[in-house]
């Protein structure tokens, strides 16, 4: 089973020292199940770093983009909970990124996850969307290991949406541009497979800027509607 929806919403995040176990504690117990339960929203996973960072990773998939614009979900960004408003404060280096979904393969959720983000230059979008989603995507998904390869495209009018939740964090959010995920069975798997077929110098001769950033996640909870 490839993604489940049309969009999906990315999330890395830093917590300020001493926060992580409030932090787990909450987005386990409210948050992700706060979000599975509007309308639209059709699975949530919580990831730790294995490699690089920030600490966290969130994925949350969504029926489509509209889903992340609409009245339900900006309802509750907009009204958030009392315990919500004690964690989001202990966010740090915050990337909250809404996608569409281009290219998904694959069946099942992988214990381990990459994220791979990385954007095209002005003149690089199709050649680079096309390497990755003919040739390269459908060779890493056949690999020992990988059991789901997706290629996500950020959406700046369903990401930059102003709510209360954002006011609560420390500072503005990041935002990325183009995201691989890659997921397996365990970390050695994922990151060669990254580095083998998408390394930084493979990238930019296809159209990508030179600051791709990869980052190895292990799953530490998911739930889905």
């Amino acid at each position: 089973m490839a993604l489940l929806g049309a969009a999906v919403l990315a999330i890395w995040n830093d917590v300020a020292p001493g926060g992580d176990a409030e932090f787990n504690h909450w987005h386990t117990r409210e948050h992700i199940p706060e979000r599975v339960g509007v309308p639209g929203f059709l699975r949530g996973r919580r990831y730790a770093a294995l490699a690089g960072g920030p600490a966290y990773f969130t994925l949350y998939e969504t029926e489509s983009l509209e889903t992340l614009r609409g009245g339900a979900y900006i309802a509750r960004l907009n009204d958030p909970t009392a315990w919500s408003r004690r964690v989001l404060p202990l966010f740090r280096n915050n990337n909250r990124s809404a996608c569409r979904v281009t290219h998904s393969l694959g069946r099942g959720v992988g214990g381990t996850l990459a994220t791979l983000r990385l954007g095209p230059l002005p003149d690089g979008e199709t050649e680079l969307r096309a390497w990755l989603t003919a040739t390269t995507l459908p060779v890493v998904g056949e690999q020992p290991g990988i059991v789901g390869v997706h290629l996500c495209e950020v959406d700046l009018g369903a990401t930059r949406v102003p709510s209360q939740e954002q006011k609560l964090r420390d500072r503005a959010d990041q935002t990325a541009r183009w995201i691989v995920l890659v997921e397996s069975g365990g970390p050695e798997p994922v990151e060669m497979v990254c580095r083998t077929f998408m390394s930084s110098e493979q990238l930019a001769r296809r159209g990508a800027t030179g600051d791709s950033v990869l980052d190895v996640y292990r799953l530490l909870y998911c739930l889905a509607r």
